[in-house]
C-alpha cells in the first residue's frame, strides 16, 4: 500500500471533505446528490484497491506494533 493507495485514500478523504462542507453551505440539492454518488462509487474503488494492492512485509504480530516493537527472546 505504498504510493497509488495512499494517494488515493488521500484523494477519496478531501473529496468526502469537500461534500460535507458544501452540505452544510446549503448548495444545490442536485450538485450534492452527484456528489454523493460519485464519493460512493469512489469508496468502493477506493476499498478495493486497497484490498487488491501487492504489498509484502516481513513483520509478524510477534513484531507488535511498528512504532513500538517489542524485544524478541
Amino acid at each position: 500500500m505504498k504510493s497509488t493507495a495512499m494517494i488515493l485514500v488521500l484523494v477519496v478523504s478531501v473529496f468526502l471533505v469537500l461534500f460535507t462542507a458544501l452540505a452544510q453551505m446549503e448548495v444545490r440539492f442536485d450538485i450534492l446528490f452527484y456528489m454523493m454518488m460519485i464519493g460512493q462509487f469512489l469508496v468502493v474503488v477506493m476499498v478495493y484497491k486497497v484490498l487488491t494492492d501487492n504489498y509484502k512485509t516481513d513483520k509478524t504480530f510477534d513484531h507488535w506494533y511498528e512504532d513500538h516493537p517489542q524485544e524478541q527472546e
